[in-house]
């Protein structure tokens, strides 16, 4: 599912499509990916931050959260981190999130697909796949030079793709939570 981050029901349909995937989880981990030095590459640290920040997350033994503006996970610590996952954790679904380049008629759009995210593969790194699922935001157009295409890219539009996200993540968890709870009332 793809969808521009400021559609007015955006948070609303992404939320949905996240419940669906995660509703039967035993345990759900979002790896951010990015980097804070790079404008345009900041999006996954910043829904991490988000994230990390949300007391109602912290409380849920159940979801963690890799990648942060203050530890973020990037090209020279992701393999570290997917090798520590899959030591640390169990039947668990990853959820890679990372901003990428794309089309020019896409900036500003966020995708949430089933399958592994190869990060870097716009800058031309070779890194390891991650994810079962992946939420890319396409901040910036590929093409010419894209290192420092995600450095021009502007960082209020990276920050509201990732407040939107963020928020999406949250409902989705939180609407799951409510929905167990009214069940186990019963």
């Amino acid at each position: 599912m793809r969808q521009f981050a400021d559609e007015r029901l955006f948070v609303y349909h992404m939320k949905n499509e996240l419940k669906r995937i995660i509703a039967d989880k035993q345990e759900v981990i979002f790896v951010c990916i990015g980097s804070d030095r790079s404008s345009g590459d900041s999006y996954g640290p910043f829904v991490g931050s988000k994230l990390k920040e949300n007391s109602f997350i912290r409380k849920y033994t159940h979801v963690s959260v890799y990648g942060c503006l203050d530890h973020p996970v990037h090209a020279k610590n992701l393999a570290e981190t997917v090798q520590r996952i899959q030591q640390n954790h169990r039947d668990t679904t990853v959820i890679a999130i990372d901003a990428c380049l794309g089309s020019s008629n896409y900036i500003g759009t966020i995708q949430l697909k089933k399958g592994p995210m190869k990060p870097g593969s716009g800058v031309q790194k070779d890194l390891p796949p991650i994810g079962d699922y992946s939420i890319s935001g396409i901040v910036n157009a590929g093409g010419f030079l894209p290192l420092q295409v995600l450095q021009c890219t502007r960082l209020s539009l990276v920050y509201k793709m990732a407040n939107k996200t963020a928020d999406f993540i949250v409902r989705a968890l939180f609407e799951l939570e409510y929905e167990k709870k009214k069940i186990q009332a019963v």
